[in-house]
């Protein structure tokens, strides 16, 4: 379920959807971006809904893993690989993200992208 959700926010024309991110951010959702910037979930909102789509674009999740942290909190961590075209991979980030079970519905609470080599 929750490695489905990563993938969601992975997808471009989910990306594009105000609407769908908006539920599947909490609204006190922080990132710690692999750039270095931190963002809230308005700061990461806008810019998310003018990406133009890449159908070049590939992505790969390897090493997934949920660990509980409390009854209705969970980290996701995960190594994401992008490339573009038929390149190498070109970029990997190690993933992290924190999970609450609000109303039946899972959130992201928080966010963070690290730089990792291949």
């Amino acid at each position: 379920m929750l490695r489905s959700l990563e993938e969601q926010l992975l997808q471009s024309d989910i990306r594009r959807s105000a609407a769908k991110v908006g539920d599947l951010l909490a609204d006190d959702f922080v990132e710690f971006g692999s750039s270095g910037r931190v963002f809230s979930k308005s700061e990461l909102t806008e810019p998310l809904r003018q990406e133009r789509e890449v159908h070049s674009v590939q992505w790969s999740i390897i090493d997934f893993a949920v660990r509980w942290l409390a009854p209705n909190i969970v980290l996701a961590t995960y190594r994401l690989m992008v490339r573009h075209g038929s390149a190498e991979w070109e970029r990997h980030t190690l993933r992290s993200s924190i999970w609450k079970l609000r109303d039946s519905n899972w959130q992201m609470i928080f966010h963070q992208g690290t730089p990792a080599t291949p």
